[in-house]
């Protein structure tokens, strides 16, 4: 007799979907198999049970400039528990007179009592950190293994920095995560437009050419097989980087990439929106074409793209309006925290282009595998119990009312989704159920990861 027992649905893995029961006991999967009896039995006939989603890509309560984004620890792991997510990975970076071991104490401090999901950390890499790059192996010991490394914004770092922060990641066996934009470009094609008058939304993606994405990203794949370390792109939002990235596994070299909903869901008519409509769905890399589109879709299906996260980023809907005529000053970022698992099930299996497996694949097991997240993202005995039951023919129409992110708005306003989770489990304990939020503040843990890249 276990603890719950989930009775009845089609158990789906990154290996492939078959029928079984699912004993739990504390907070663990306890058994796999036909005709379980538990003290309580969720009945999921009908239904697909799934691992928890990993959403190794999100930004809660971070400062960029003047903002934070909206969305805080509690109600963005609340929002994404709604959205069968129970573990995110968000980042930590320094302040100018902190150690890398007391910045991430910090972001624990903000985080621990509020998250109702686990959660992990990546450790910020930024210009001012090139003279603390012997704290790396404190920042690993510390529990983070991954490091983000920015080509882009005040935080980027030039080729010869890039050089030093790849070998410090390498030297303590962790991985390096990568926002590749080619930012000399940028910067010159920005400002070339405003010197122009040309000041919309509607120039934001077209300062931020798909084929310099990909020179980045082919640059900063170099650098790392020079270095010999693994690298992973966030964020992929052309086929152009795509193909870097899957040249490159071509030849042997450890390199992952993601792409994220905005990317699937949206094109870049989206900042032609009048008004402040326009500034919302400004991100970097932007939104871009419908043949971009197609072709992540189409990388995605040959497995080119292995993971999809979100970059949860949002503002409200008055601090996007203050870059309104100069889209450079915008703050970039968008809200998909909660739609994404459902959004890649309905426009992904139910479109043809991802199988079951496949889905659970990008959305739950490739993530806790690149990230360390021991006993994360598959239904296996002896992992956590985060688990989803998900009613492929429960319908969604997305609205800022339907979901539960704080930005006020969502760029997938009108979207209608097949397929929603119906119950969500974090470590063996009902967090969602029925639409009704049942978990508590602060029931989510760091997760202390000690490797990467598994």
């Amino acid at each position: 007799m276990y603890d719950l027992v989930i009775k009845g649905g089609m158990v789906v893995t990154s290996a492939s979907p078959f029928p079984a029961d699912i004993g739990i006991n504390g907070e663990t999967i306890a058994a796999i198999g036909q005709n379980l009896d538990g003290r309580q039995v969720l009945d999921a006939t009908g239904k697909l049970v799934t691992p928890g989603a990993v959403d190794m890509h999100v930004h809660l309560q971070m400062p960029i400039g003047q903002f934070t984004s909206t969305d805080t620890f509690y109600s963005g792991t609340r929002a994404a528990a709604f959205g069968g997510t129970t573990t995110i990975v968000d980042f930590v970076e320094t302040q100018p007179d902190e150690t890398m071991a007391e910045a991430i104490a910090a972001r624990r401090a903000l985080a621990d009592p509020n998250v109702v999901i686990d959660y992990g950390l990546h450790m910020t890499i930024g210009p001012g950190d090139m003279a603390r790059l012997d704290q790396v192996p404190e920042a690993f010991a510390a529990g983070c293994t991954s490091f983000k490394l920015y080509m882009a914004y005040g935080l980027r770092l030039r080729d010869d920095e890039l050089l030093k922060a790849l070998t410090a990641v390498r030297n303590v066996s962790g991985i390096p995560v990568v926002h590749a934009e080619n930012w000399d470009v940028i910067t010159e094609l920005i400002r070339q437009n405003l010197a122009a008058g040309r000041t919309s939304p509607h120039w934001h993606p077209r300062s931020r050419p798909a084929l310099l994405e990909a020179e980045a990203t082919g640059r900063v794949i170099d650098i790392a097989s020079f270095v010999g370390v693994p690298l992973h792109i966030f964020h992929v939002s052309c086929g152009e980087t795509v193909a870097r990235i899957a040249q490159a596994r071509q030849q042997g070299l450890p390199v992952t990439g993601e792409t994220c909903p905005q990317y699937l869901c949206l094109t870049w008519d989206a900042y032609d929106a009048p008004g402040v409509d326009g500034t919302l769905p400004v991100c970097s890399p932007p939104i871009r074409d419908r043949t971009a589109q197609t072709a992540l879709w189409q990388a995605l299906s040959r497995n080119d793209l292995q993971i999809v996260t979100t970059d949860h980023c949002p503002f409200t809907y008055e601090e996007k309006a203050t870059g309104l005529n100069n889209y450079s000053q915008i703050p970039g970022g968008v809200p998909s925290i909660e739609m994404r698992f459902a959004a890649l099930y309905s426009q992904g299996v139910r479109q043809g282009w991802l199988s079951l497996s496949q889905w659970v694949a990008q959305c739950c097991t490739n993530p806790a595998k690149l990230m360390g997240l021991a006993k994360k993202g598959e239904i296996t005995v002896g992992y956590d119990a985060d688990l989803v039951i998900f009613d492929p023919d429960a319908t969604k129409t997305l609205t800022p009312e339907t979901l539960h992110e704080t930005a006020g708005w969502t760029p997938y306003a009108g979207l209608t989704l097949q397929g929603w989770p119906q119950t969500t489990l974090s470590r063996g304990k009902i967090v969602v159920q029925d639409g009704e939020f049942v978990g508590g503040m602060g029931n989510g843990r760091f997760l202390h990861r000690t490797q990467a890249n598994l």
